[in-house]
């Protein structure tokens, strides 16, 4: 797959060396310019025309959101991740409706920069190769990013992680039946206890429900299965 070109627009010169070198460690992206201030933002897009933005809402020199609808205004053809402390719902809000294809609230993990990442890779990879896509291969995509939202306004409790999370939810889903905890544990080679962390996890957020199952003694066991 050819370079995915980014450019890193971020208030805090730090937090975007940061950023540069977590992007850089996910195969194909390169950072090809920084900048803290819209206006000169802008002119080294037009001027890098760049694949990918991380963009951040509070600027020194302008905001964020206002450089989006520029971008848009003018159909520059760049996708961008919202990369930001900004976490009022009026912002996410008009973020989305503008296209950001992802919204990241500082702080956040390297593990969900790189699945935004990922999962914008995959898709450009999918359209690259496709004049068209299938049902199902939409709905693969739209897994990863449906996966990605459990952690796009909140962080991961402890002891959960987001790849972890994505193996389990992606086995649930190839599931026909409901599946008890240690079934569960064992195709995916799991403890018991962690596999049933993550799956009352995904319980609680909605992705997957629950049946109770009685034996001839003792207690009845819970058995899963993904939401569709």
């Amino acid at each position: 797959m050819d370079l995915i070109r980014v450019f890193i627009i971020e208030d805090d010169p730090m937090v975007a060396s940061i950023n540069k070198q977590f992007t850089e460690k996910v195969a194909p992206f390169k950072v090809v310019g920084t900048s803290n201030c819209e206006a000169e933002a802008f002119q080294r897009i037009l001027e890098l025309k760049p694949d990918l933005i991380l963009l951040d809402i509070f600027l020194p020199n302008g905001n964020g959101l206002n450089l989006l609808k520029n971008i848009r205004k003018e159909n520059i053809p760049t996708d961008i991740v919202i990369v930001t402390a900004a976490k009022d719902t009026g912002t996410i809000q008009e973020a989305l409706r503008y296209g950001a294809v992802d919204y990241l609230i500082k702080p956040f993990s390297f593990e969900r920069l790189q699945q935004a990442l990922l999962n914008y890779r995959n898709l450009r990879q999918m359209i690259d190769e496709h004049a068209d896509v299938s049902q199902e291969e939409l709905d693969q995509y739209n897994l990863s990013a449906d996966l990605a939202g459990l952690n796009t306004l909140s962080s991961l409790p402890k002891g959960v992680h987001f790849f972890t999370l994505n193996q389990l939810l992606k086995f649930l889903d190839s599931q026909n039946d409901s599946l008890s905890c240690q079934e569960i544990a064992d195709a995916l080679s799991l403890s018991k206890i962690t596999a049933w962390r993550y799956l009352e996890y995904l319980l609680e957020k909605g992705k997957v429900e629950v049946t109770q199952e009685y034996g001839s003694i003792g207690r009845p066991t819970k058995h899963y299965k993904i939401c569709k």
